[in-house]
Order: structure tokens, then sequence, then C-alpha cells
């Protein structure tokens, strides 16, 4: 580890090797060592191979989010990679805003993480990306979310992530939106539509069976796939999360491969993967087994100065990196010339490895497992791995773009369901309104300034992610139905600002991680306001059952439920100090809809909030004793 960082910081190439030699120890420790290559009898002159400026652009640093990292250290990747043409992956947990600057040198991260929790995901976060990487899962942590202790979510941390301070944040699987490969499909429709130059890629776990995966990833039209592997780690995890997990990226990455050359699909993509890689050998087996992107994590920090101190869950990293301790972070030496000294070293040793096979390009070698052997004294069989041989698909697919860009927002008027992620792709100012039923994500990632109106219904991530404006949903005209459903699953899902009025029922989940936005509606399914990290949510109507659960932040305001979350909310009268702000939401809701339920309880209003609860996190708000006529609440509560 000295060995590297000397290296680093000095472009030392004797150094850089004299680490590889020592890393490798004595016995394989990878399955990419237990293959040798068939080097050419006529290597090509190095003059002649791409010069390692050009190999560095493929390159990205793993996601890894402010939080989990410290932010001189998250700063610091995100300048070393924009300087050389790579890329920084933001990681889940957005960024601060005071670095979308005019700065010569980029600040921010050109990869930007939309992952489960949405925790930071604003509309300009996603406007500023080069490219949006989906998690679906961690190839440290198969079948985990993110994680973030409570430690490391200071006020700064809360602020960005819209959430509350000293509150542990977890990611769980992406089970709001994503359940199946069509409503990953909607994702990524709707990351199209708010940033239509942005390429748009999503993350795999290495395990048995991802190819297939792929192959519905490539169909739903993302534009790159990332196979990571189970080597590496994350700055937040406890060490029972990342231990004896997964599988390597060497069987996840060549399935992947073998399945779209397999169904004529790998023309359509890019392939990436990470974990673990260190060497320009490492780089070359990937890109033989079919990868043309790389990534790279601990590496690059241990380049900025990590001593591998394994604390990075107990906010307590020695050297300032994966600590929000500000004494802590006072140690911190990196800079982002050591990560590009790491890079341009691994690149060279990258140019070796191609001179070695008579390869001029990382192009000529991406896929040709045919170049790859089981070394003689390997005891595994390993002719699933190298079953892609001679399978390369042909063309340049780096920076492939899979599918047309949506088209924008139709002009006010009738729309149909035909019509998805209606408003993200409007800007501060527009307006529109329409009658009849929108298809899913309407109003998803709206912005502030952005006034959407509809007469009708609409389908399923009514709002999601929206950042500002409004967006108002009304029954049609004379449609006469007596408490109407106008929007289905999953409304407000992750927003962080703007106000949503509907004056009818939705469905599940209705403000599920909603972190700022005000939300108004007349009745909901289950999981109302899961997640819920700030903003308000209020109901005219019925709510069902595992109302408010993991709810850390934001008011919600119920008439009638099925079954509060005993473990994460309490309900109690609403506080004299807090009507104001309920009966000012109900008269908006009114006038903004013409809400007839809205109407008749401002009518007696005196009555009318005496039956309303307010719905608080039992984490951040000591309750006061319950009334004697409700000391069941928690449990259940008649319909009004």
């Amino acid at each position: 580890m000295r060995t590297a960082q000397k290296a680093a910081a000095g472009a030392d190439r004797d150094q850089f090797h004299e680490w590889l030699r020592t890393s490798r120890m004595d016995r394989p420790q990878s399955l990419r060592e237990l293959l040798v290559l068939h080097e050419s009898d006529s290597p090509a002159p190095m003059n002649e191979v791409e010069p390692a400026s050009e190999i560095v652009k493929r390159f990205v640093s793993t996601a890894m989010s402010l939080g989990a990292l410290s932010p001189e250290a998250h700063e610091a990747l995100a300048l070393a990679m924009n300087q050389i043409g790579a890329r920084s992956n933001s990681g889940e947990g957005g960024e601060d805003p005071d670095t979308y600057d005019d700065s010569s040198i980029r600040r921010d991260n050109s990869v930007k993480q939309v992952a489960s929790a949405r925790f930071g995901v604003t509309p300009a976060y996603l406007k500023r990306a080069d490219e949006l990487e989906i998690k679906i899962a961690q190839g440290s942590k198969p079948g985990e979310g993110g994680q973030l202790p409570s430690l490391k979510v200071t006020s700064l941390i809360a602020r960005l992530r819209h959430a509350q301070p000293g509150m542990q944040l977890i990611s769980p699987p992406p089970h709001h939106d994503i359940y199946s490969i069509e409503d990953l499909a909607q994702l990524i429709y709707d990351l199209k539509t708010v940033n239509p130059r942005a390429r748009v890629g999503v993350k795999l776990v290495a395990e048995s069976g991802v190819g297939t995966i792929a192959a519905g990833v490539v169909k739903a039209r993302a534009d790159y796939v990332l196979i990571s592997g189970h080597d590496g780690g994350t700055g937040a995890s406890p060490l029972s999360s990342i231990k004896n997990a997964g599988v390597p990226w060497e069987l996840g990455l060549a399935e992947t491969q073998q399945v779209l050359v397999a169904n004529r699909l790998r023309e359509r993509v890019s392939l990436r993967t990470d974990g673990g890689l260190r060497s320009g050998r490492d780089i070359v087996v990937a890109a033989l087994l079919g990868a043309e992107e790389f990534g790279f994590g601990t590496g690059v920090l241990v380049a900025l100065g990590c001593d591998m101190a394994r604390q990075c869950h107990l906010n307590t990293c020695p050297t300032g990196i994966a600590t929000q301790r500000e004494d802590l972070r006072a140690k911190f030496t990196g800079r982002p010339e050591h990560v590009i000294n790491h890079l341009f070293l691994i690149a060279e040793d990258v140019r070796e490895e191609l001179a070695r096979l008579a390869a001029r390009t990382v192009d000529e070698i991406v896929g040709r497992a045919d170049l790859l052997a089981a070394s003689a004294d390997s005891l595994l069989d390993l002719s699933l791995v190298l079953a892609c041989a001679g399978n390369a698909a042909p063309t340049r697919r780096l920076w492939a773009r899979n599918g047309e860009v949506p088209a924008p927002a139709p002009e006010s008027g009738l729309i149909d369901n035909s019509r998805r992620t209606v408003g993200a792709s409007l800007a501060r100012g527009e307006s529109r309104t329409y009658t009849g039923s929108a298809g899913q994500s309407f109003g998803a990632f709206v912005d502030a300034g952005v006034e959407l109106s509809l007469d009708g219904e609409a389908q399923d991530y009514v709002g999601k992610g929206m950042g500002g404006g409004s967006i108002v949903i009304r029954p049609p005209y004379g449609d006469g139905a007596i408490d109407p459903v106008l929007a289905g699953n999953t409304i407000a899902y992750g927003a962080t600002g703007g106000r949503l009025f509907i004056a009818g029922r939705v469905g599940e989940r209705c403000c599920v991680r909603n972190s700022g936005a005000t939300v108004v509606v007349e009745g909901a399914g289950d999981h109302f306001c899961e997640y819920m990290t700030g903003g308000v949510a209020v109901s005219l109507g019925s709510v069902g059952w595992n109302a408010g659960a993991g709810m850390t932040g934001g008011t919600a305001y119920l008439i009638d439920w099925r079954q509060l979350n005993p473990d994460s909310v309490v309900a109690r009268a609403v506080p004299t100090e807090d009507e104001p702000e309920l009966r000012a939401l109900v008269e908006e809701h009114h006038r903004s809809t013409g809400s007839e339920r809205a109407a008749a309880l401002l009518a007696d209003w005196a009555h009318s909030v005496s039956k309303f609860r307010q719905i608080v996190p039992v984490a951040i708000v000591q309750p006061p004793a319950p009334e004697p006529a409700t000391a069941q609440e928690n449990v259940a509560k008649p319909v009004v």
C-alpha cells in the first residue's frame, strides 16, 4: 500500500510494478490469475499503441457517495477524473450544488447515480449529468441497498440528502418503482426525458443469471451496463454486509457478454466492470471478456492516502477520506494529481499488455476471449468463462446510445396514456393544461416554476422526483364519480420540493421517500409516507395499512387510517401552532382542484380539524401523553 502511494505521488513506474508484484503474493488471489494470455510472436511496436491519454478516458472512479467519503476526498476524485477526460461517479446521496459552477476544471461528478432511496436526486442534479446510473444492486453487497450510519449523517450530509441529521439512512432494494423490467424501462425513459444528452446506465451485480437480466436491461434501452464484482468495499457499510458475498466480475462479465452476443444485443450497449481492478493486465482480461469501460474504487482511494484501516463505517478514518469528522478531515492530504498519476501508470501498463498481444487499441481486443486460456495448474473448469471465444461483436460501442431520445411534452390539450413522463422536459416558467388519461410519470422531475394541470387521471409515479413547481389533478368535468381514483401507485416518490394536489384517491406508497414536497390527496392505499424524510403530506380520506413505515422526517395529517406503523410514527392532535398550516393547505387544495371534500371540511373547520391527527416520527419527536379517547389510535381507527 505504501509502495502504491509512493508510485502515485511520484508517477514512479518502478514503485508501481513493485506494488503489483507484492500485491499478488504467492498464490492466485483472483479468478483472472488462473487465466493466461496468448501473447503474439510479433508484438506491436509501443509507438503504434494508442496513448495512455486515450485509454484513461475509459476509466471511471466507482460510486462512492458524499457521506461515505468526506467532501474533500469526494471532490478530489471528481477533479482528478475531469482533468483527464475520465469519469467520476457521485454514488447515491447527491452532491453539493456549490460545486455546480463555471470553473475551468469541473468540480462535480460527470456520472450521477440514481438509487432506490433517491437521496439528493433533484432535477438540477439530473440535468447536470453526462451519465446517469441506476443502481439495482451493489457488487460488494448483493441483495442489499446502500446504507449510511447515523454518525456520518452530519448537518451538511442531511441537507444534501434532504434528511434529518443523526439519522441512519438506508437505501432499500429497489422495490418502490422497479418491480419488473418494464418498470426499469420506465425509469430509463424518465431519465432520458429529463436529460436527453446523458447516457443512462444500469448497475448490476455479478451473479449467476446476470446475463439474462442484462439482456432485459438492454431491451429497456440502457446505454451501458455495469457488472460489479464482489471485490472492493464501501465507505459506510458494516463488514458483515461486504464479506463472503457476491461472485467475481469475471464470471458475471463473461456470462453477460455471451448472452448479449447470442441475442444480437451487444452492438446496442457498452459494458463496464469493476471490483478490485489494479493492473494493466486486469484491464486487458476484462476487455477480452467483453468490457470496454473500467471502474476503480479502492485503488484510487489508496492513491489519495487511504491506509486501509477498515474503519469506514465507524467514521474514524485516520486519513480523513471516509469520515465526516472535521478533526479527521483536517488530516486529508490527498491530491487529484495522485489519482491522475495512478491511473496513467495503469494505462501505461495496459499499453504494454496490448503490445504483447499485437494489438494497437483496446477496441481490438474487446470480447476476444479466444486470446485467453486456463493456466496449466488451474484446478477449476473455466470453460464457461472462455466460451465466448470468437464471438466478439463488431463495431465500436464505447459511447453507444441505445434508442431515440424521448419526445418533448405535448402542448396543452387532450392527452392519452401513451404520453409518458410529461413535464420532465419543461423549463422554468412553462405550464401545460391537459384533459384525459396521462401515462406513467406524469410530472416526474418537474422543476421550480413549472405548472401542470390535468382534468382526468394519471397512472403510476405522478410527481416522481419533483423538485419544485406544481401539479394539479382534478376529476373530469361532469364526471360525477364519488371518491374517484385519479392516480396510481408511488406518488411523489423521492420528491424534494414542489406542490401536488389530487382531488381523488391514489394507490399504494404515496409519498414514499418524500423529502420536501407538499402533497394533498383524498385517500391512499397502504404504506402512505413510507421512508419519508421531509415535506408535508395530507390525506382528506382514508389511508391503508402500515402508514409511516420508516418515516424519519416531515409531517403528515390524516383523518382516517387502517394502521400506523408503531415502530416509526405516532399520532397526536394537531398542535395549535400547526393548525394554520393545515387549514391553508386544505384551502389551497380547494382553490386548485375545486374539491367538494375540501369545501365540506372548510365549511365546519372547527369540527373538521378535531378529526385530523398529526403523524410525526418517533425518532425525532417525543409524543405527548395520549388523550383518553384516542389511546388506541396507533393500532386502528374507525372510518369517520
